[in-house]
Order: C-alpha cells, then structure tokens, then sequence
C-alpha cells in the first residue's frame, strides 16, 4: 500500500475520531454507541448496539463474549458492517471491513479496566443463552462473587475483544433540501480512494 494511499486511510480516522470528541461533548448518554451489523452462516442479518473500545490504525475495537450470537456469528463469517448515527451533530458514518480477534494481551489489559462488578458479570453472563429466570442470573451472580472473594479476577477463556478491520469508511453530513453530503474512503485494487457519492 502507498504512501498516498495510508495518508486517505488516517485522514478517515481522523475524521472520526474528531467526531467522536465532538460527540462527547454532548448529552448523548453513550457517545461510542454503534450499530454492529454481523450475517449468520445462512446469510441472515443481524443487528445490535456495541460501544467502541478502541480506534487507531489497526482498526476498531470493542468486547464481548465470544459466545454471544454476534460472537459467533463473527467467529464463522469475519465480516461486519458498523453504523455511527449522532443526532446532535447531524452525522453519520458507516464502516465496512474484516474482522480478527484482539490478542490475548489486549483483552487482558482492557479486561483489567472494568469495574469488579461488571468482571462478576462478564463470568456470570452465558450470553445469548436461554434464561430460566432472573433469579438463576442473579444467583450465578453472586456464586460468582463468593467464588473470587477479594482476589482478583481474570478474564474469561470466553470473553475477548474483535477489531474490525475496514476497507470502505462512509462520512454522511446532513445538509438543507435533503443535498446531504457523503464522502467515502475505500480500499480499490489494495489501495484507498476517496470520492463523493450523489446524496
């Protein structure tokens, strides 16, 4: 990939992560929500709110268990589409890529960041599983807890990070009379173009 070519690519992350500094300033109650859209092995789409953990260069990151249905979903078909919409800025972006596994390292360190009661959590949750009652999560909740007492506790074999890995960036502006304007940053022949699109 060209000189050229990663200059486009950090321009579009700098764009968006200049609008997620505006976003945070704010009343929006969750600045990093996102949209993640995965397919099931027959192709069927699916979609759910995540909150972005991580952005740099290698691509966006956020947590999960990995045995969740976006979990799955990821670890049979690693592609996935993300949708930013913030209202009080009247933007939109849009991020298409390829999706890998953070390292063992990187959900280590982040993992340690959570607070203690959302660490019982992480370890109490089957996601996406059948729940008999709230009473049986909230019982697991606490065996949980009595099970690491004031130890720390380590992550879950189950529970680690995806980084979507883009190949088209979408920035959507509103604009009067419906004239809205769309710029898009995508990888074409291995190399990032830039170009508008009608809105």
């Amino acid at each position: 990939m060209s000189n050229e070519s990663l200059t486009l690519y950090r321009e579009a992350l700098k764009r968006l992560e200049g609008l997620l500094e505006k976003v945070k300033e704010t009343d929006l109650p969750e600045p990093t929500a996102v949209t993640l859209a995965t397919a099931s092995p027959e192709g069927r789409p699916m979609a759910r709110t995540v909150l972005l953990r991580g952005l740099d260069e290698r691509g966006i990151t956020f947590f999960t268990n990995l045995g969740s249905r976006k979990g799955r979903q990821l670890l049979d078909n690693p592609h996935a589409a993300l949708a930013f919409y913030w209202p009080p800025l009247a933007e939109q972006v849009l991020v298409e890529g390829t999706v890998e596994l953070v390292s063992d390292a990187e959900a280590d360190a982040y993992w340690a960041t959570r607070p203690r009661e959302s660490q019982i959590g992480g370890w109490a949750s089957r996601q996406s599983e059948r729940l008999p009652s709230r009473f049986t999560l909230l019982r697991r909740v606490v065996s949980r807890a009595a099970r690491f007492g004031v130890a720390p506790i380590p992550r879950p074999p189950f529970w680690s990070g995806f980084r979507i890995q883009p190949h088209r960036i979408e920035f959507w502006s509103s604009r009067p009379a419906r004239l809205h304007d769309r710029r898009c940053y995508q990888i074409v022949d291995g190399e990032w173009e830039t170009f508008l699109l009608y809105p």
